[in-house]
């Protein structure tokens, strides 16, 4: 038996301006077609839409949900659309509209840096609330990148005096011992993803003046130890590598007036399995649960702001590994 298929027709009005809903080379509205199996036509301001009554809806809703921050003068990208796809898919159309009404702050090209789903909203206002904040999921769902803009905002506002960005010296599959100079220059790479969100509100220039001057410091766990650190944004990366000792070294560091926000993918344990070592962010998960100023956000493949199929691939090897 054939499936039912219609074809719905959506009118843009005059002042629209198709190329920005449609994007560079239609690329919005193939992932569009792709992920809702229809086939889209436009032909001036009218767009035909092509697939099953469910499917040919669904694309409907997203391509007005996007109607819609584009009147609001928001710009859209391919990470949006695809937000949209997952929240017409829970019916949360007008929850993905209100993810585009809080701005946290502009980088140094004017671009607005928003929430991109109702995970990443949601960690956004747990760091807002409390003092201590684990934000555990895969990579590509926006912790670190968010959680280093959100120390910014806080250092511009002069909430804190200081950002503090840390990981433990833990291999992924390397040997750190056979790269060049000391434990801080053998951790920097691994820190690329928060140079890269420094850079892009700072820019290089502003972003080392503020290293040098110790306003910004980048260094490993184990420069830590000892420290009370006050009046800081501290920010704990791949924290899944820390022991338990570490984790509790790091989170009772803790001084007045800072906040600690500790990332980290479970699925990401580096630490030697032969040795039994426990990971200190799975024993902080189930040992500090039950205190109030310390909030625990998870986010899964569903949260993924990157290419679409990384999100299909982590869910592969999740059920491989289940299996």
């Amino acid at each position: 038996m054939t499936e039912e298929r219609i074809t719905i027709e959506l009118k843009l009005d005059a002042h629209e301006d198709s190329h920005v809903l449609f994007g560079t080379h239609d690329k919005h509205l193939k992932i569009i077609e792709e992920a809702t199996q229809s086939v889209i036509h436009s032909r001036g301001e009218m767009i035909q839409v092509e697939g099953s009554p469910l499917n040919a809806e669904k694309a409907i809703s997203v391509l007005n949900a996007l109607r819609e921050l584009i009147q609001r003068g928001i710009e859209i990208h391919s990470p949006d659309v695809i937000t949209a796809l997952k929240m017409v898919d829970s019916e949360h159309v007008n929850d993905f509209i209100d993810l585009y009404e809080e701005e946290i702050m502009k980088d140094r090209f004017g671009k607005a840096i928003r929430a991109k789903n109702v995970g990443q909203k949601r960690y956004i206002q747990a760091i807002n609330q409390k003092d201590v904040v684990f934000g555990i999921g895969p990579a590509g769902t926006g912790k670190t990148f968010l959680a280093v803009v959100l120390a910014i905002r806080a250092l511009k506002k002069g909430e804190v005096q200081k950002i503090i960005l840390t990981r433990p010296a833990v291999e992924a599959g390397e040997n750190l011992g056979f790269l060049p100079g000391d434990l801080k220059e053998k951790v920097d790479p691994y820190l690329r993803p928060v140079y890269d969100a420094l850079y892009q509100i700072f820019g290089v220039d502003h972003t080392n003046r503020l290293m040098e001057r110790g306003v910004i410091e980048i260094a490993p766990l184990a420069y830590m130890r000892g420290r009370t650190l006050e009046d800081a944004f501290v920010i704990l990366d791949e924290a899944q590598n820390t022991t338990v000792a570490q984790m509790k070294m790091f989170l009772t560091r803790l001084g007045f007036n800072s906040k600690m926000v500790i990332n980290g993918d479970v699925s990401q344990i580096d630490l030697p399995k032969h040795k039994g070592i426990v990971s200190g962010l799975v024993h902080a998960q189930a040992t500090l649960a039950n205190i109030p100023q310390i909030d625990f956000v998870s986010f899964d493949a569903g949260d993924v702001v990157r290419h679409p199929v990384v999100a299909q691939i982590i869910r592969a090897y999740d059920q491989s590994e289940h299996s």
